[in-house]
């Protein structure tokens, strides 16, 4: 099989990407820099006219589509393809009848009732739907239940859905093209929450779980789009059948674990927002904190899974000591941490061949990223820590000053920060101590897998001066990819700066 993106598809550069006066394109997720020869450069003039024509442009798209540096728009020509709907769901007959009138009657669907209590509600809303019910006799979580509707299935696609969804007109329409390319496994939605009227409903509106924001991307792990959930997700049969279905042993967290097996395999897992499909969050604190904590729950066993894809943290050592600086309450040290960061990244642009004078700019960039993500691991993992920082007495005012304004900066950052981008229904106090306590939900479902599980990998950090080698992230190794692509020179213009 080739591993070039086919020819008819179009490509467009993701809107973070630079193309440089020399030919070189910056951008993607991780960062990089990806230089041309010639006949790279020609191949990269046809992608940017029109399709995919030739061997040397199917194999520079897919490596700019594989980085991030550019997006697939596949040809509409491949729509067809026999598609069958599978609906976990147990006692939510209400929302399984709003799912199932919005799907409509386009595509066969199999509903999987999980042990319900009253088993007639559920038979009777299937029948009224013309929808296949199988009756599974135990509750056996969404993972039983979602294997159960595939092995009803013999279509060449799956699209699994929840029954608290409302999938919106088109959404197949949107997703189903990019299994034109062949190495495409599995394409996700948009999934955004339901209007709400609670306090908790409003913050759920812009902070919930399941909602990957509004850019594409492939999916990979230790990326900008690490996973993606099978709330709402359209799968290859086949890509099943090789990799095996979601594992029964994962009550959270089985999505992951499958999403990066697909990765793992070598096949590619997309993200496509313009296909969109609402979901219902918690009205309440209580349900909602205790939801979050369920999902930290999946992270020790997914780490055991897969033990290089959870990572909580990933931070260059510079700045993490100029971070540790600050918190300190030492003026000069920070600033030292600081001027060692800017020369270190001024090494690394000379290197690569970029400008020098980025270099502040950058060091500025990956230090208020070093800083947001801190502050989210802090409060997740060692609350504790954070609060005896703005507590703790110091002789010296101050410094006792200067360190508690770091550390207020560093609990409020990741709160101020998403409540600006988002502009919730909900006022800043409120919203603020909703991410506190959402944040802390989920941090002490992690601590709870790692005593379970005996691990401490999802509450470790990592210091990095270069980007992780992800496993599984090409199917070729690098003397095929010399011989299969133009002639490149890729390398990290972050270097796990950001």
């Amino acid at each position: 099989m080739s591993t070039g993106l086919p020819q008819g598809f179009h490509i467009v550069l993701d809107s973070g990407t630079v193309v440089a006066e020399d030919g070189s394109l910056r951008g993607g997720s991780p960062a990089r820099v990806l230089r041309l020869s010639p006949s790279g450069r020609r191949a990269l003039d046809e992608l940017r006219t029109g399709p995919v024509r030739s061997a040397a442009g199917a194999a520079l798209a897919r490596r700019l589509t594989d980085g991030g540096l550019a997006h697939p728009r596949p040809p509409l020509s491949g729509m067809g393809y026999s598609v069958t709907v599978v609906i976990p769901v147990k006692d939510r007959a209400e929302p399984l009848r709003q799912c199932l009138a919005a799907l409509g009657a386009a595509h066969p669907v199999v509903v999987v009732d999980d042990g319900s209590d009253d088993p007639e509600v559920f038979a009777n809303i299937a029948l009224t739907y013309s929808a296949t019910l199988v009756r599974r006799p135990d509750c056996g979580g969404p993972a039983a239940a979602r294997n159960t509707g595939l092995s009803k299935v013999d279509t060449e696609l799956v699209a699994f859905i929840d029954s608290d969804c409302i999938p919106t007109t088109g959404w197949f329409e949107e997703l189903i093209p990019h299994f034109a390319d062949p190495l495409v496994a599995a394409v996700a939605p948009r999934i955004l929450t339901l209007r709400a009227t609670t306090s908790a409903g409003r913050y759920g509106e812009v902070a919930g779980s399941l909602d990957m924001g509004a850019h594409e991307g492939r999916v990979v792990p230790g990326t900008r789009i690490a996973y993606v959930p099978s709330a709402a997700l359209v799968v290859r049969r086949d890509a099943l059948r090789d990799i095996g279905v979601f594992d029964e042993d994962l009550r959270y967290g089985e999505d992951v674990d499958l999403i990066w097996r697909l990765h793992e395999a070598g096949l590619r897992v997309r993200y496509e927002p313009a296909a969109q499909v609402y979901h219902r969050e918690p009205e309440r604190w209580t349900e909602l904190l205790a939801r979050r904590f369920h999902y930290g729950t999946s992270a020790a066993p997914l780490a055991q899974r897969h033990p290089t894809s959870v990572t909580p943290l990933v931070v260059h050592p510079w700045h993490a000591a100029t971070v540790l600086a600050a918190l300190s309450g030492r003026a000069v040290p920070t600033a030292l941490a600081f001027g060692l960061s800017v020369l270190a990244t001024r090494r690394t642009l000379r290197r690569i061949g970029l400008p020098v004078e980025e270099a502040t700019r950058t060091t500025g960039v990956g230090l208020f990223q070093t800083w947001l993500g801190l502050g989210r691991f802090m409060i997740q993992f060692t609350g504790p820590v954070l609060a005896a920082l703005l507590t703790v007495r110091d002789p010296k005012p101050a410094r006792r000053r200067f360190r508690r304004a770091a550390a207020a900066s560093l609990l409020l950052g990741t709160p101020v920060t998403t409540y600006l981008d988002t502009r919730p229904r909900l006022d800043p106090i409120r919203f603020t101590l909703g991410q506190f306590a959402d944040h802390t939900a989920y941090g002490a479902g992690v601590w709870a897998s790692c005593l379970r599980h005996r691990t401490l990998v999802p509450i470790t950090p990592i210091l990095t001066r270069k980007p992780r080698r992800i496993s599984g992230a090409t199917t070729q190794s690098t003397a095929t990819q010399q011989n299969a692509t133009p002639s490149t020179d890729e390398r990290s213009t972050s270097e796990g700066l950001t």
